[in-house]
């Protein structure tokens, strides 16, 4: 069992980043060439918008 919480997290985020690579790996290959046409400043915002909704949901998980 992990003890530390962090490497938890790291493992399941391993996890889920796997799921579409293995399940559809063409759609994922689409979904990368899409992203990599993508602004630098949109690419910012859906990171941010991305960290903002992670950090608010392992808040709530928390409490």
């Amino acid at each position: 069992m992990i003890d530390h919480p962090f490497l938890a997290a790291i493992a399941l985020v391993l996890v889920l980043e796997g799921i579409m690579p293995f399940i559809a790996p063409e759609a994922w290959k689409k979904m990368l060439l899409n992203i990599s046409e993508m602004s630098d400043k949109n690419l910012r915002i859906m990171g941010a918008v991305m960290m903002i909704v992670g950090a608010l949901l392992f808040k709530l998980l928390q409490s």
